[in-house]
């Protein structure tokens, strides 16, 4: 009987040759599953679904095992690089997905009463009385007749032309009034339409219009997102997602475990919180801030351990996990 079992055929190819290549270290080792586990710090059922393929190692289990194996890192850790960005993407793709379904299953009861009938369709014929005869058509009312019909018509265009009056009065005695003021005439404060800038194709949302909102589905995500800080929480890594377009940031927790937290807050205001129900990253909805340094992200496990990260000016490019002593903070490690 083969010691792996088959990789999922869903696999993106850079993850399915990355989970093989780790196969393959752990076959030249010799080293049972739970030998890799007890060398390398992370326990056997981690380990069971990075071989499997249901989950991408973490980058410090990844050396770990480099160094356990006497294997150069330089190499492995290349092509753990590459994993991570297809990860993402089958990710993403995995959401809008889900996405979409949700949208069609609320869509599907609107059509549970049937297709309305088109003004002017007439209705089914009635079906016989007891007698065999069909009751005779009901006939529409007539509109009234006389001269009450045209008497409305004149007050209400006489209603007309006296506002129409009174408002052009109005105007003309204000501006007698205000003839003598030495002071400028007040410049009409410009539209909201004419000063507020103008979003890039797909963006829905800006600033506080973000709070509450989904990245994905505001189109806040892509190459409009970057990572501004991350920290290590035990296996997992907790991220502040800043988007200076939509102006809003959220928290991402990547290799989670179900029963893990991760929630986004700025300064005093406390931002949404999302429980992990599956193994894989888990996203909360924005927050309205006033820069990157103004977002905290904030992680507590199932384990029990917890910390936080918090925003910095100096961005990453989006797509890439930043680590250190920078706007990250972290506790029981």
């Amino acid at each position: 009987m083969p010691r792996w079992k088959a990789l999922p055929d869903e696999l993106d190819p850079q993850v399915r040759e990355f989970a093989g290549q780790l196969r393959r270290l752990v076959d030249r080792s010799g080293l049972s599953v739970a030998a890799v586990a007890d060398r390398t710090g992370y326990d056997r059922t981690s380990w069971e679904r990075y071989l499997g393929g249901r989950l991408l190692a973490p980058k410090a289990a990844v050396l770990a095992l480099a160094e356990v194996t006497g294997t150069n890192p330089v190499h492995l850790t290349t092509m753990w690089e590459l994993a991570e960005r297809a990860w993402s993407r089958s990710e993403q793709r995995q959401d809008r997905t889900m996405e979409a379904a949700r949208a069609d299953r609320g869509r599907a009861p609107l059509g549970e009463f049937g297709p309305a009938r088109p003004a002017g369709a007439h209705a089914p014929p009635a079906a016989p009385g007891p007698t065999g005869r069909r009751p005779p058509k009901a006939r529409a009312p007539e509109p009234p007749r006389g001269p009450g019909r045209h008497r409305r018509r004149i007050v209400m265009f006489l209603a007309g032309v006296i506002g129409a009056l009174l408002v052009i009065t109005s105007a003309v005695l204000l501006t007698d009034l205000g003839g003598s003021d030495d002071k400028p005439a007040a410049q009409p404060s410009p539209s909201r339409s004419a000063s507020a800038p103008a979003l890039p194709a797909g963006v829905k949302c800006v600033a506080a219009s973000c709070t509450g909102q989904d990245p994905e589905l505001m189109g806040c995500t892509d190459k409009l997102v970057q990572t501004v800080g991350s920290a290590k929480v035990g296996v997992s890594v907790v991220e502040v997602r800043y988007s200076k377009t939509c102006g809003a940031a959220w928290a991402r927790l990547k290799q989670v475990a179900p029963g893990d937290r991760v929630r986004i807050s700025a300064a005093a205001t406390a931002g949404d919180e999302v429980v992990a129900d599956a193994y894989r990253d888990t996203y909360t909805k924005m927050l309205a801030v006033q820069g990157p340094a103004a977002a905290k992200a904030c992680a507590t496990l199932k384990s029990g351990k917890s910390g936080c990260a918090t925003g910095r000016a100096g961005a990453v490019p989006s797509g890439t996990t930043g680590t250190g002593p920078s706007g990250t903070t972290s506790t029981g490690q």
